[in-house]
């Protein structure tokens, strides 16, 4: 299977229909992001997203994992067979560490907002315990920014766990 003209063959089908990567991503609730890797061949679509994707786009899901209009049924069996034996011999597109850095990223950058008030306040509150109670405080800040570093780690790699280890 070839990522780049199956990505290829999405860009072309979405514009065909007058879809920006960002409306394609809203129907299928993925980003805009998603669907310009999907087009730049280096992720393909998530099994679960291709039939969605292949009705938005009205080819069958054999086409769209062929990169390629399928005018007869000779054809469109051949490189049915073809698509089998590539996602076989490929049983996992994406290596565990690969799995794990996209899913980190992404619970990041979903959580930009929340991280960077998270900081802001800390910040605050760690300057006024400095400026008005003193350094035992400061200590007590410390602390429970430790804290939320650590609550907030763990339920990054929970959501990580949950989708880099699921098959």
């Amino acid at each position: 299977m070839d990522q780049e003209k199956v990505g290829k063959f999405i860009a072309r089908l979405r514009r065909e229909r007058g879809m920006t990567q960002e409306k394609l991503g809203e129907r299928l609730g993925v980003t805009n992001k998603t669907v310009s890797r999907w087009e730049t061949g280096r992720y393909m679509p998530d099994v679960d997203k291709l039939l969605e994707l292949s009705g938005l786009l009205g080819v069958s899901v054999n086409e769209l994992l062929s990169g390629e209009r399928l005018e007869t049924p000779e054809r469109a069996a051949e490189k049915a067979e073809e698509n089998l034996i590539s996602v076989l011999s490929q049983s996992d597109t994406f290596g565990l560490s690969d799995r794990i850095a996209y899913f980190k990223h992404k619970w990041l950058s979903e959580h930009k907002f929340d991280i960077g008030l998270t900081v802001i306040l800390y910040l605050a509150a760690a300057t006024a315990a400095l400026i008005w109670v003193g350094p035992a405080m400061l200590a007590a800040v410390i602390l429970l920014g430790v804290g939320l570093y650590g609550l907030m780690r763990n339920r990054m790699m929970a959501y990580v766990e949950e989708r880099a280890f699921k098959k």
